[in-house]
């Protein structure tokens, strides 16, 4: 088992990454001298291969576990599924010493931090990241919530866990096409911080691919190892860490207009990545030859880089920039490259150059 800490003085928390770990999930939680009573949130595809381990293992630490089970897939992050939690969580008197188990993919990590972040004033929780995007990105760094109708993460919260368990076994059974969008993650972590992963991907990703127990182990620890570093130097994204959010504004936008639906996250933010390194060469001085790597990565990954953009997407695409969180004096600010393995972030762009960006990724 490999350990990565997350430095935030009293709220710091250690990252468990290895095989097999679900099964020490109520002996990692009584170590914690978390309170009895506890819920598991989940979905109803993560439901079925992992909460009977997940329950039976709390159970035999001593704990008192509820079930809450949610629908599949990004629309769940809704104000209506909280109300349904916080119902549930008081039917079964979870208390102030109380805990939450979110057990899932990134949605169901949004969705029960953010219950854990509200419920009572705030009780505990702890992420157990079932998808690779979830395990290397979303469960690690406190951003917690819901979308509305808006937009993306629209409701949310800094909240962060007492622990994350990165069971590297539940991949095993993971879609491949879920297993492709966490690849677009951790190439992020490339791209926007360590050129030398950047290249070690580009070397080996299709033995990555294969999901074997220690290719998969040494990149998960690498990327949440980085984003550990930059939430410890920046946990509510006053600065720096506004990095990781690299592709994601247009990204984010097109899970907007595609209804939360046709895309999965890490497939979106593969084209706004794509779009974020063309739009990086035009005005950040990104070399081309770096474009093309990019663009060849995810490729290599199975990721989408294109998508078809009519006049009246386009169109869509900008009022969702404009209503995206990071939006700010009502003007879009983008993290571009400057080269691989180096980021700027808050930078303002014309919205012709982000027309001439999207015209790369259009077909």
């Amino acid at each position: 088992m490999r350990v990565v800490n997350v430095s935030l003085g009293d709220r710091s928390y250690p990252i468990h990454i290895g095989p097999g770990l679900l099964a020490t999930l109520g002996r990692e939680c009584a170590r914690l001298k978390l309170g009895t009573r506890c819920a598991v949130i989940t979905d109803t595809n993560v439901g079925k291969r992992c909460a009977k381990t997940a329950l039976r293992s709390l159970t035999r630490a001593g704990f008192a576990p509820v079930l809450i089970t949610v629908p599949a897939g990004e629309t769940a992050k809704s104000l209506k599924n909280v109300q349904t939690c916080y119902d549930r969580l008081a039917a079964h008197r979870l208390e102030r010493k109380s805990f939450i188990v979110a057990l899932g993919g990134g949605v169901v990590g949004d969705l029960a931090g953010f219950v854990a972040a509200t419920y009572l004033r705030g009780i505990d929780f702890v992420q157990v990241p079932t998808t690779l995007l979830a395990q290397v990105d979303s469960s690690v760094g406190g951003k917690v919530g819901v979308n509305l109708k808006a937009g993306k993460n629209l409701v949310g919260a800094f909240y962060q866990p007492r622990l994350v368990l990165a069971d590297l076994t539940t991949l095993a059974t993971l879609p491949e096409r879920e297993f492709r969008a966490g690849l677009a993650e951790v190439i992020k972590y490339g791209i926007i911080y360590d050129a030398k992963l950047f290249a070690r991907l580009e070397r080996d990703l299709p033995r990555r691919r294969r999901r074997q127990t220690q290719p998969l182990a040494e990149v998960v620890a690498r990327c949440c190892a980085i984003k550990a570093e930059v939430v410890g130097q920046d946990e509510t994204e006053s600065g720096l860490r506004a990095i990781l959010n690299f592709g994601h504004t247009i990204g984010h936008a097109i899970e907007n207009i595609s209804g939360y639906g046709k895309y999965l996250h890490g497939e979106a933010i593969s084209i706004g990545q794509v779009a974020a390194a063309e739009l990086s060469a035009a005005q950040s001085g990104l070399p081309q030859r770096d474009v093309a790597r990019i663009e060849n990565l995810f490729r290599a990954a199975g990721l989408p880089v294109t998508m078809k953009l009519n006049p009246a997407a386009r169109k869509k695409i900008f009022a969702a920039m404009r209503l995206d969180k990071k939006v700010s004096g009502g003007e879009i600010k983008f993290v571009l490259a400057r080269k691989i393995g180096r980021v700027v972030w808050g930078q303002r762009v014309a919205e012709a150059a982000v027309n001439a960006a999207l015209d790369k990724v259009s077909r």
